[in-house]
């Protein structure tokens, strides 16, 4: 039962990938953005504040840090995805965020000093040439007469920013159980994304937005924390991220089914190959150059 944890997890976050391509019609970018956390912050204040106020004192300490996994977390991960739902299906950004381990990987070899394996070698060559394509849409030599789209680089850009999120909290270790520091980080997103939403041209709430911002602020950023959180606690950091291997196999389900996206054979032969680029750099541990690899888990996502 225990395996329920990250699994529920995984599929929640993949029903927001197809949520987020389903807003990209039903409401403004920065309108979504700040709607999901002020309902994620107020749904948690009664339950996490009093023990933040205890705490004040590591709060006012490691505000900066704090104030950074908010801009990279609440504020670049899922903002960017947002937007780049305009021009990308649900099907790239579930493949897209596959990545996330792998780039965590890449990552923590600069951050942390982590030894590099053969694994993270062989699997960031092979992930590359699914990536390219899965862009190209089957012919990368398109790639150089036209490039990479906008949303396809803001969809790596959320990536990578989620990634580096990720590294950074195993950096910083800041002294807060993981609900207050997750809560204070949230503060600083709706802050952060407040400027953006007041500029926004129509923020209004409609029957047809809003059951997307309650899946947005409920289950995508309390409910799915929550049980990852659980299955981490149960199953380990390393056994619970090979469930996020699911990611883009559950995101091309759902969107298929419920946005009739096309499953085209270049996202099979593309995105299967940059899965097998990620499993590669999870399983293959033997380090690059002979000496023991560090480790480098991902507690949250």
């Amino acid at each position: 039962m225990n395996v329920l944890f990250p699994l529920l997890a995984v599929l929640i976050w993949s029903l927001n990938a197809v949520v987020s391509k389903a807003a990209s019609s039903a409401i403004d970018p920065a309108a979504i953005s700040f709607y999901r956390w002020l309902l994620a912050l107020v749904t948690l204040t009664p339950f996490i504040l009093p023990g933040v106020l205890r705490n004040l004192q590591a709060v006012r300490q490691y505000w900066w840090k704090l104030l950074i996994f908010g801009l990279l977390g609440m504020v670049l991960y899922q903002s960017l995805a947002y937007y780049a739902a305009h021009s990308v299906s649900a099907l790239f950004m579930g493949i897209l965020n596959s990545l996330i381990p792998l780039l965590t990987v890449l990552i923590g070899l600069f951050v942390l000093s982590v030894v590099p394996t053969v694994g993270v070698a062989v699997g960031s060559i092979v992930s590359l040439g699914g990536l390219i394509w899965l862009v190209s849409a089957g012919d990368p030599a398109q790639l150089l007469q036209h490039g990479i789209g906008t949303g396809e680089l803001m969809m790596f850009a959320a990536s990578a920013s989620y990634a580096l999120y990720g590294v950074l909290t195993k950096r910083w270790a800041i002294p807060l159980p993981n609900w207050q520091s997750l809560y204070v980080q949230i503060i600083f997103g709706v802050l952060l994304l407040l400027p953006n939403f007041l500029m926004a041209k129509d923020v209004s709430l409609t029957v047809h937005n809003i059951p997307l911002v309650l899946f947005a602020g409920i289950p995508a950023s309390i409910i799915a924390p929550f049980l990852w959180i659980q299955g981490v606690i149960r199953l380990g950091a390393n056994k619970a991220s090979i469930f996020m291997n699911l990611s883009p196999i559950f995101t091309a389900i759902i969107a298929v089914l419920f946005l009739h996206e096309h499953l085209q054979s270049y996202h099979l032969i593309g995105g299967g190959i940059t899965l097998v680029g990620v499993i590669l750099a999870q399983r293959l541990r033997k380090p690059l150059f002979g000496r023991k690899p560090g480790e480098l888990q991902k507690e949250t996502r």
